[in-house]
């Protein structure tokens, strides 16, 4: 049905093509204006069989002055904004537009998006770094100059973002804040397990030399081994998200300072949560080795389970972080 749809609009638009530019321009103007009602949705597609048979459709502007690579802009519409590294030395003047507050494509990355196009990302933190990808995808295709450009309302491009951005920027710091809480108190309790058990050899110690009663068997390295890792993470993960209650929030460390340290906060958390079961499954088999040891095997095996759900549960978040780096 897509391609059909899309070989339907190629036909019609080749009629369309063969009246005068002012039907055209009528055409698109009404009922609706379809061009820039394209740009808004990203019907990248559709515009692209527009502008490859009438490429002067670039530079027609709507009532507010502005290109489909603003209206691409102002909503958030990535593969339609991708166009205009096609269109070559054009891009330059096609940037330079202004819209009628004197706006040019540089303060309409600067306002707000649209509630739906904020939400794509799970997490406050999260959307704003999103907004600031954006205002730097568009500062690299603007001239210099222009990035202190004002407008009718005496704003420049980075003074409007800071202001649209005011609410987020604090809802973010909030958010930011509870999730490296809650998440070093975990880190907490498991480095406080894991250092006590560091003391407290499974089997115990042999009375003459002092040496662990199992110190030969391989589930007591595999316990010495988890026990250190699960202790070093989780004091890693104390200090990382540490290092996040105690920044300064600037606008600029939501874009790769705060969610690159909580990507290595919650790493380091779910290696030592997977390290302290393995670590618990190894004192299981050095305590049951002798007549219960198929016991052990079941209880290692139900001990995966919150190694499992972490990664699961956190997924939507760390894949949100991940996929912007």
């Amino acid at each position: 049905m897509h391609l059909q749809a899309l070989e339907l609009v190629k036909q019609l638009w080749e009629q369309v093509l063969l009246l005068d530019d002012y039907k055209i321009g009528e055409l698109l103007r009404k009922p609706s204006r379809l061009l820039f009602t394209a740009a808004e949705l990203g019907n990248v597609e559709f515009i692209k069989v527009l502008i490859q048979k009438y490429p002067d459709l670039i530079w027609k502007v709507d009532d507010h002055s502005r290109s489909i690579f603003h209206i691409a802009v102002l909503h958030r519409q990535e593969n339609i904004f991708n166009l205009i590294h096609e269109i070559g030395a054009h891009k330059d003047l096609i940037a330079a537009y202004e819209d009628e507050n004197n706006n040019n494509m540089l303060h309409l990355a600067g306002k707000l998006a649209h509630p739906d196009r904020v939400k794509i990302d799970s997490g406050v933190a999260l959307q704003l770094r999103r907004e600031l990808h954006w205002f730097k995808e568009v500062e690299k295709v603007v001239q210099p100059s222009y990035r202190e450009t004002k407008n009718s309302e005496g704003r420049t491009p980075h003074i409007l973002f800071l202001e649209e951005h005011r609410r987020l920027v604090r809802e973010g710091e909030k958010w930011m804040k509870d999730t490296a809480s809650s998440c070093m108190v975990v880190a907490t309790l498991i480095a406080t397990v894991m250092f006590a058990a560091a003391f407290t050899v499974p089997g115990g110690n042999n009375n003459l030399t002092g040496k662990p009663v199992f110190l030969h068997h391989w589930s007591f390295l595999v316990f010495a081994i988890s026990d250190a890792l699960a202790l070093f993470c989780s004091a890693t993960s104390i200090l990382i998200f540490l290092s996040i209650l105690t920044s300064r929030y600037a606008v600029e460390d939501f874009l790769h300072s705060l969610p690159n340290r909580l990507i290595i906060g919650l790493a380091t958390l779910f290696i030592s949560i997977a390290t302290m079961m393995a670590a618990f499954g190894a004192t299981l088999f050095i305590v049951l080795s002798n007549e219960f040891a198929w016991i052990a095997i079941p209880i290692a095996i139900v001990a995966c389970v919150p190694v499992t759900l972490f990664p699961l549960l956190q997924f939507p978040l760390l894949s949100d972080m991940i996929s912007h780096l």
